[in-house]
């Protein structure tokens, strides 16, 4: 008579082991490059909400902000509310720069956008991260 067999064999185990480490080792990179696309995001937003509140302080003076309090910000520079970048502005003349650096993991996980500007005539810098 045939025993009954119950559980897996440890080479069922161990297959299913490897498995697992493949799929992980594939989705892991992607799942960090998709949190990173996500937080620069937030870096974007903050630097049009600048931008804009530049252009705003313009049309009430009649010049631009020399720094981020005088828009209505907490700190010089701001920092975006998720952490993963500060905004700062720079003038140069009758025009600005606004400029968002990557800070503490974003600026580790997503090198080619550690930095991103936008300038007052609409330059936008590195172009590939404003896609």
């Amino acid at each position: 008579m045939k025993q009954l067999q119950f559980g897996f064999t440890l080479i069922e185990v161990m297959i299913t082991v490897v498995i697992v480490g493949i799929l992980a080792s594939i989705a892991y990179p992607n799942y960090t490059q998709f949190v990173a696309k996500g937080a620069r995001g937030d870096g974007l937003a903050g630097v049009m909400h600048v931008a804009n509140l530049q252009e705003q302080y313009y049309l009430d003076h009649r010049s631009f902000a020399t720094d981020m309090t005088k828009l209505g910000l907490n700190a010089d520079p701001w920092i975006v509310e998720n952490t993963y970048y500060k905004v700062d502005t720079t003038l140069s003349g009758d025009d600005y720069t606004v400029t968002a650096t990557a800070v503490g993991v974003q600026a580790t996980r997503d090198t080619a956008c550690a930095t991103i500007s936008l300038t007052s005539t609409g330059a936008k810098s590195p172009s590939e991260c404003w896609k």
